[in-house]
Parts: structure tokens; C-alpha cells; sequence
């Protein structure tokens, strides 16, 4: 089968032919129809996220497909059901084996492009701002990157938790996508005062934040006594160093968030989670924005919309397996 893999550390992804593997016990086969792509998986490249798996192996965190074989005394979803996974790796390939315990059954109306769009995206902000920073109606929220895979989906469940949303993305184009996704106001990271239009505004209760680097400074002093800064990722490349002090003053709490952690220790967290997100989709609340659809063999153009940051939404690959 195809795959873009990685075959040793240090070395590209490049599209390979390699085995069909055969799942394990405890795992489904999968005929993958739909993959999304994140941040992550860059980071996967250089091998510095914080789960990169030993290589040789496949990128691809999310999925979505028809599972086609069961591994040994493993129960999961009978042949020939549509689900998602999030298996951390695997996803762009034409099969893969992945946990049977993830596997999500899809609802009738969601396609596999939604599916492979959705379970990061929409799970890293519905529990970072529900069960994490606790967001409640009438609060002011700030999305950083608001354009982005996950900043997108913010805005999104930001409004419907009822928050007053701040959104801040590079260019005119980028907000009006953020806008469309019900945010209230809108600042260009390029041009404009972060901490003095949000100052304008009354402050800032809540900021989600996958950019860190200077808008991370810019949103920590606009923040109201008492707001909660969560801290999801660094696509500006720095990671922020937060003066201790700075939090005293206003009693401001900084979270840090990482989504597939919960997977680990607190799975009911994202069980909960996505079966509320689920129900959302079926009831026309929320709807994956996918910019990019691209075959797999043009899966590193595919990277390369993230790393240049040319995309919205979701890039999402598809290897149409079967």
C-alpha cells in the first residue's frame, strides 16, 4: 500500500510503498477514505512534538474510514462501518490499524472529509474552554490564530457557550472567515493593537492561544483580574516565558492544554466531550471548515499549506483506499 512515511529519524517523509498491515489484538483494520492533517504532524517531521513515535513510521493523527477487519478477540465495530479514530499516527496511508477503544461510529449525514476534519479540532477547543478554563456566557474571549485548524473551531464554541468573541488572525481574508464563524470583533495581527483594542473593549476573561510568541505578551495584557489564558500550542515557533510575577498582579491563571493527554488519564473527559460535539454536527451548530482536499500523493503540498500558513480550517488528504 502507499504511505508518507517516515522511514528512520532524521530523514524526509517521502511516499512509500509499504505492507498492508494486519491488526493486533485490541485493534481494527481501516480502508482510510479521509485524513486531516495538524500542526503537529510538522512537528512530527522534525521530531520534536511531544509524542512522536519512534520511527519507521506513518504521519497522519486522524482518520476516517470503513473498518474492514477486526483483530484478534477484539470487539469493535462490525465490518463495514464508517468511523473516525484519532490514532496519533498511521492516517496518511491507504489502510492502517488503530485502536478499537477510539473508533467513533460517524452519524449518517457526516462525510468522511467532515470526519477526518473534525475530532482535534473541534475536542481541543470544546474541552479546553469547557472543562478547562471554565468559560462562561457573557465572558469575553480572545482566540489567537483564530483562522487556524483549532482557532476556528474556538470562535465557533466560544459563541455557542454564549462568550463575546475576540478574533485575531493576518489579514483581511483570514478574519472574514473568523467573522463568518460568529466572532463579534475582529483584529489583524499584522496591523493592528492587540492589547489596546481589546483594552477598548472591556478586556479579556478567557484567551485561547495556539500561536504563543509575541501575540501570547500582546493578549496577557489585556486580560481582565482573574482571566484564564490557555496555552494550546506555538505555531510562531517561540514558546512564551511567562514572568511568574506578571500572574500576581491580576491573579491571572495560565493553562497549558493538550488535548490527547486525556486520552491517557482522563478519557471519559474526551468521551463526553466529542459525544456532545457529535451532537452538535447532527443538529447544524457546527460544521468542519475544510480549505484543502488533496490525493495522497500530494500530501507534502498538503503540509506545506500549514507550514506556510496559506490554509483555514482544515487541510484534509485523502488516499481513497479501496
Amino acid at each position: 500500500m502507499r504511505a508518507y512515511h517516515i522511514p528512520a529519524t532524521g530523514t524526509a517523509p517521502t511516499l512509500h510503498s509499504i505492507p498492508r498491515p494486519a491488526p493486533q489484538i485490541g485493534e481494527i483494520g481501516l480502508a482510510i477514505a479521509a485524513c486531516g492533517l495538524n500542526f503537529a504532524d510538522l512537528l512530527m517531521i522534525k521530531g520534536v512534538y511531544q509524542d512522536t513515535p519512534e520511527a519507521p513510521f506513518t504521519l497522519g493523527m486522524e482518520v476516517a474510514g470503513t473498518v474492514e477487519a477486526l483483530g484478534p478477540d477484539t470487539q469493535g465495530p462490525p465490518l463495514g462501518t464508517r468511523v473516525a479514530v484519532f490514532g496519533g499516527q498511521g492516517g496518511l496511508a491507504e489502510y492502517g490499524c488503530f485502536p478499537a477503544e477510539r473508533a467513533v461510529v460517524l452519524p449518517d449525514k457526516m462525510d468522511f472529509t467532515d470526519a477526518a476534519a473534525f475530532q482535534i479540532a473541534y475536542g481541543t477547543s470544546h474541552v479546553a474552554l469547557k472543562h478547562s478554563a471554565r468559560l462562561r456566557p457573557g465572558e469575553t474571549l480572545l482566540v489567537l490564530g483564530a483562522a487556524g485548524g483549532v482557532g476556528l473551531t474556538a470562535v465557533e464554541i466560544g459563541k455557542l457557550m454564549g462568550a463575546r468573541v475576540i478574533a485575531c488572525a493576518r489579514g483581511g481574508d483570514k478574519l472574514e472567515v473568523a467573522r463568518k464563524a460568529g466572532a463579534d470583533h475582529l483584529i489583524d495581527a499584522q496591523t493592528d493593537d492587540i492589547r489596546a483594542i481589546c483594552k477598548d473593549l472591556g478586556g479579556v476573561d478567557v484567551v485561547y492561544d495556539p500561536v504563543g510568541g509575541d501575540l501570547f505578551k500582546a493578549a496577557m495584557r489585556a486580560c481582565n483580574p482573574e482571566a484564564r489564558i490557555l496555552s494550546i500550542g506555538f505555531a510562531s515557533g517561540e514558546v512564551p516565558q511567562i514572568p511568574a510575577n506578571h500572574l500576581l498582579v491580576k491573579n491571572l491563571s495560565v493553562i497549558g492544554f493538550y488535548w490527547g493527554g486525556y486520552l491517557k488519564f482522563r478519557p471519559e473527559v474526551v468521551t463526553d466531550s466529542l459525544r456532545t460535539l457529535f451532537t452538535w454536527y447532527e443538529e447544524g451548530r457546527i460544521k468542519p471548515h475544510v480549505s484543502h482536499v488533496l490525493p495522497l500523493e500530494r500530501a507534502e503540498e498538503a503540509l506545506e499549506l500549514l507550514r506556510s500558513r496559506r490554509s483555514t480550517g482544515k487541510v484534509v488528504v485523502t488516499p481513497s483506499a479501496g
